[in-house]
């Protein structure tokens, strides 16, 4: 029996900005894979026709220089529509290229991006949540894939395809032994509990042996070398709290406010879904929105409670 062809587009996208409700494309490019093999590829830069931050150009290099004679986004939005087709999308952090893709289709084409969006960061998060970091470089450096000039959308795109074959088949393995444990998933909700008690009485005790520890260089103890050459030290660091409104001017003169104020985007989410705005204040808010992620999670809610 013939294998089944399976084809799929690796993307990246390079931006002026992050907030893709006024920033544009500077750079697409895109590989299409047949059972996991590169067939084809596209790539271009984009003339924004506005301004790049400065911000974006220390990431990806592009300037406005280098996209003065590229293609406008209405003349190569048809070209990256007829690539993509109605593929599955595969992209890290998919949705921040889905969402600027999808923009640009709707300002240039009146046409919405339907395509299945797959995304390898949330795919290697799964497979390897005990490593520090998930980005680009963190996965292509965890199957030994060499990503030279990255954060260049072909670049970028080269090395993610290079290794999305190997982290779908771990994924998909995985997905595999996860769906076969849906019938014993009570069980296996006891044993979570069990588990989670264990690592919160280990986390006590940690928590013990920190106190003496403290307790021991508070008395004058000095640093403490293991057998491996771990060091133990000990410091100590004040923090102030602040009246924002009687330094938020000197902030702004001096350019650091959005760096010493950081927004609670979960509280804001919770404000504009609740009751207490009416509408044109929501949609205020809502037309503030930049950069978009995703979180998935599970909660143990506690008897009684």
């Amino acid at each position: 029996m013939a294998r089944k062809k399976v084809i799929e587009i690796v993307l990246d996208t390079e931006t002026t900005g992050l907030d893709f409700t006024k920033e544009r494309l500077v750079e697409f490019a895109a590989v299409r894979l047949e059972n996991g093999k590169i067939k084809d590829e596209f790539q271009t830069l984009i003339n924004p026709q506005q301004h790049i931050r400065k911000s974006s150009i220390a990431i990806h290099g592009i300037t406005a220089e280098m996209v003065k004679d590229a293609p406008t986004e209405n003349e190569v939005m048809p070209k990256i529509l007829e690539f993509i087709q109605d593929y599955p999308i595969v992209a890290h952090n998919c949705i921040f290229d889905y969402t600027f893709l999808n923009e640009a289709a709707l300002r240039t084409c009146s046409k919405e991006i339907t395509n299945p969006r797959i995304d390898t960061q949330q795919m290697f998060k799964e497979i390897y949540p005990e490593l520090p970091a998930h980005g680009l470089d963190a996965l292509t450096q965890k199957f030994n894939v060499e990503l030279v000039n990255h954060h260049r959308a072909m670049a970028d795109t080269m090395g993610l395809a290079m290794c999305y074959p190997k982290l779908k088949k771990l994924y998909l393995q995985k997905y595999d032994w996860e769906f076969k444990q849906l019938d014993n998933v009570e069980y296996l909700f006891e044993r979570f509990l069990r588990i989670q008690n264990t690592v919160n009485t280990l986390q006590s005790e940690l928590q013990d042996l920190k106190s003496v520890f403290k307790l021991y260089f508070e008395q004058g103890g000095q640093p403490i070398t293991s057998q491996s050459g771990d060091t133990l030290i000990y410091s100590s660091k004040q923090t102030f709290g602040y009246d924002l409104n009687r330094i938020k001017d000197v902030l702004e003169e001096v350019g650091a406010f959005d760096k010493a104020v950081k927004l609670n985007t979960g509280f804001v989410d919770r404000l504009v879904g609740g009751y207490r705005l009416d509408q044109e204040k929501r949609d205020i808010i809502k037309d503030a929105r930049q950069e978009i992620t995703e979180t998935r999670n599970i909660q143990v809610i506690k008897a009684g409670k």
